[in-house]
């Protein structure tokens, strides 16, 4: 029997670094930049970054459940990023940058309800992270697509993704 993949789709501000921090997790199997949460149909990365469309920049991760929990996915997804600032992340300001977790399942939902609840203590402000379910997901344009490894020594994946992944890699990373 193969083993059953899950989806989770999270936003924690720029989907370029969430993608290369979980691009490099073990038991991810494919991570897809794109766009929802939002009402506008068909956005692009022009209309999002506009910060009209309701919409948050998101990772979609596809992962095997056999060798990473959802409960782990969520630790790297709140380390990663901070949960507590509401619609930016650095220097990336407005809702489509926005901390937000788009459930898939009613146990997704519970488990990262819970998982807040448990870990709010760890944080000296309120965790603002949205929790919300996942309408429709859309993939963003190639161009996004594994940005950090087609363009490495670009300054933004120099001096904001490269330190993140630095950070995370002993403890999370593959």
């Amino acid at each position: 029997m193969k083993n059953r993949l899950e989806n989770i789709v999270f936003g924690g501000g720029c989907f370029w670094c969430t993608e290369a921090v979980f691009s490099r997790v073990k038991g991810v199997v494919k991570v897809i930049c794109g766009y929802a949460g939002g009402k506008t149909k068909n956005p692009d990365y022009d209309k999002v970054s506009k910060g009209n469309t309701g919409h948050a920049e998101v990772i979609m991760i596809k992962y095997n459940p056999k060798i990473i929990s959802f409960e782990e996915i969520l630790d790297i997804f709140f380390i990663m990023h901070d949960p507590t600032s509401l619609n930016r992340q650095g220097g990336d300001i407005g809702s489509q940058y926005r901390s937000i977790i788009l459930y898939i399942s009613e146990d997704q939902k519970r488990k990262a309800e819970l998982f807040i609840k448990r870990i709010q203590s760890n944080f000296n402000k309120l965790i603002v992270t949205e929790i919300k379910k996942l309408e429709k997901f859309y993939p963003a344009e190639s161009y996004h697509q594994e940005y950090y490894e087609k363009n490495p020594n670009q300054p933004y994946c120099r001096l904001v993704i490269s330190p993140k992944i630095k950070r995370l890699t002993n403890k999370l990373l593959k």
